[in-house]
This record gives structure tokens, C-alpha cells and sequence, in this order.
């Protein structure tokens, strides 16, 4: 699918089909998460890739609603390693750790997407219930989740402001 298409066509997918993620597939999205680009190349960032099956309990903890716990095959935790992150050390020290993630966390929505499976940024999940569900240590930030499966929906028409609203030229 061209680039132009992608952007466009995906969507937050909020419910799945119980069909298995193919391993070749799953492991073409977590290549596109490697490829990355992250500030300096530092790569401050760790996946964890939970199999639900079983784990329906424990997801819920994180996150209750079953297009998330109980429906997807699989969900990924996108984790941000911020003493490994990038620090604009010249003006205000500001760490690139969490816009890494994200932008890890976009590769791995655009990939999915042009193989055909369907994803669902999370933020709004309990990070207590992370920590301690998947044993994160003390220096690992989980900053965003999302489910990994075959969509069982269709996408809504995108609502999204006019380019004028949101682009500015020169200045302010």
C-alpha cells in the first residue's frame, strides 16, 4: 500500500478477531519498530509482546475493556528506558526517551496496517497494574499499549481539523 493510502486508511481498530498473529507478521512489525529513528540512535526502548491468552485477568487490571484484554491475540507494551534516552544537554535537558516510544509505537501502527492487522493506541491503562503485571523495574517507563490482531470492525470516517488549523508558516 503507498504511503499516501496507509496514513489514511488506518484506524484504532476496536475489536479483533480470535485468529493468531502469523510469527512472520508479528515479526515484521517489530522490525519496523527497530527501524525506528530515535534520537541519536539510542533506541531507548524495550516491547514486551503479551500472548492474551490466559492473561485476560491481568490485562484487565491494565486496561478493562475486552477489544483490549480478551479479543486480540496478542497485545504489545511499548516501554521508554529514559536513563538510556537522549538529553538536550545544551538548553533544558529535555529527554527524547518518551518521543521515541512514540514514534516506535507509529511504525509498529503503519506496519501493521499495511499487512493487514489492526492496532489501537492505549494511554488511559493503570501504570501501577503495568509495573507489576509484566515486573517492570524501577527505570522502565510503560508508555503506551496496544492490541495486535486481525480487525473484526470497520473504520469510521476520520474527523480530524483542517490543515489551516494546524499548520503555521514563518511564526506563530
Amino acid at each position: 500500500m503507498d504511503f499516501e493510502t496507509l496514513v489514511t486508511h488506518r484506524y484504532s481498530s476496536r475489536s479483533y478477531k480470535p485468529d493468531p498473529v502469523e510469527k512472520e507478521k508479528l515479526d515484521k512489525v517489530l522490525e519496523a519498530a527497530r527501524m525506528a529513528p530515535t534520537a541519536a540512535n539510542r533506541q531507548p526502548f524495550q516491547l514486551i509482546i503479551i500472548h492474551t491468552e490466559g492473561r485476560q485477568e491481568e490485562l484487565r487490571r491494565i486496561y478493562k475493556p475486552d477489544w483490549f484484554a480478551v479479543e486480540p491475540p496478542l497485545v504489545i507494551c511499548a516501554c521508554a528506558l529514559p536513563k538510556k534516552g537522549w538529553e538536550r544537554q545544551r538548553y533544558d535537558s529535555q529527554n527524547y526517551a518518551i518521543v521515541d516510544v512514540s514514534i516506535v509505537v507509529d511504525h509498529i501502527t503503519l506496519q501493521a496496517a499495511d499487512i493487514g492487522l489492526g492496532t489501537c493506541w492505549v494511554g488511559a491503562f493503570d501504570p501501577q497494574a503495568a509495573r507489576e503485571i509484566l515486573h517492570l523495574p524501577d527505570q522502565v517507563e510503560p508508555i503506551a499499549f496496544t492490541p495486535l490482531g486481525y480487525p473484526n470492525d470497520a473504520p469510521k470516517a476520520k474527523k480530524r481539523k483542517p490543515l489551516e488549523d494546524l499548520a503555521r508558516y514563518e511564526r506563530w
